[in-house]
């Protein structure tokens, strides 16, 4: 759909990999350099025909739809990254591929998909640098500042397997953090409720609330400080921000977190090395939506992790290993 002409319509049949998406959605993806305002005034004034027929923003296409495109003059330079996509480095941080599944190591300071200010993010670069995978789709998300194991659906099929798997609980993903303070439980098991709200200059926060939504995470001690220590969190609900705001309403903020954490800190670590949070998604397990097998996926640590541990020194503390 990349090649439409400004001068005729043009028709499309809808593959079987994006059957269940919404018609504007769907849109949006394939007409590459057609704004998204335009994309919604062609839906809102009829123009765009499925079977013949006028759909809204909210219809569900179908494999085997015949979708009636009105002309649209796309941009000669969208299709290929310009300033608002830069060069990409998730080609190299691929952990798994095969033609159901793509995993990456996401670099932190990179948001999972535009908007809020973001232009470009994982899923609109890798589409972008992919133009020949025709499905392409995230599986679940990470903060912009959280780095690690992302999965990617490349069939329908396995993204609908894959979510069935989190909604059962039958993945499992863990994550290193770094927190200020000395924890002494080797395990230490937090339920509390999370409930988002926005503050009053817009900002979306979540915090700890009886009427909130069930969150669970269990954490393990890995190493231990004076003033750090260095933990393995458990998610077993998928709550927004919820190892962040589990771990400061308990009074072990994240090092580095700049929307839950010790601000006074975080410039001192700023100063010593660490101008990122210290989050990192380092190994999911999870059975692999096309043949069922157990697949353990992981992210090393990144180096300026790694290197900020090394500057802690020599003060470690004696941990014993969590059951």
């Amino acid at each position: 759909m990349n090649g439409l002409s400004k001068e005729s319509a043009s028709w499309h049949e809808v593959e079987a990999e994006s059957a269940g998406q919404r018609l504007d959605n769907y849109l949006t993806k394939r007409l590459k350099g057609v704004p998204k305002s335009h994309v919604y005034r062609i839906l809102r004034s009829g123009e765009v025909r499925v079977n013949s027929r006028r759909a809204g923003p909210d219809y569900r296409v179908q494999a085997g739809d015949r979708l009636r495109l009105p002309p649209l003059r796309i941009a000669r330079a969208a299709a290929r990254p310009g300033p608002s996509a830069p060069r990409s480095r998730l080609a190299a941080r691929v952990l798994f591929e095969d033609d159901a599944l793509l995993v990456i190591d996401k670099p932190a300071g990179t948001a999972v998909h535009g908007g809020s200010g973001v232009s470009y993010g994982v899923i609109e670069q890798l589409r972008l640098e992919r133009p020949e995978t025709r499905f392409l789709e995230l599986v679940h998300r990470l903060d912009r500042d959280t780095s690690g194991v992302l999965m990617l659906a490349k069939r329908r099929v396995a993204l609908t397997a894959l979510h069935r798997q989190l909604r059962d609980g039958e993945v499992k993903k863990s994550y290193l953090v770094l927190v200020k303070g000395s924890w002494r439980d080797s395990k230490r098991s937090i339920n509390l409720p999370l409930q988002k709200f926005v503050t009053g200059s817009g900002e979306r926060r979540v915090s700890v609330r009886e009427d909130g939504l069930a969150a669970h995470t269990v954490f393990r001690l890995r190493r231990r400080w004076k003033a750090y220590s260095l933990l393995e969190a458990d998610l077993k609900t998928g709550r927004t921000h919820q190892i962040r705001v589990h771990l400061a309403h308990v009074g072990y903020p994240i090092a580095g977190d700049e929307k839950y954490g010790d601000f006074a800190l975080n410039r001192q670590l700023a100063r010593l090395g660490l101008k990122r949070m210290f989050l990192h998604a380092f190994k999911i397990v999870v059975r692999h939506p096309s043949t069922g097998a157990a697949l353990t996926l992981e992210a090393p640590l990144p180096p300026e992790l790694n290197r900020f541990l090394e500057s802690l020194g020599s003060g470690e503390e004696r941990v014993a290993p969590a059951i």
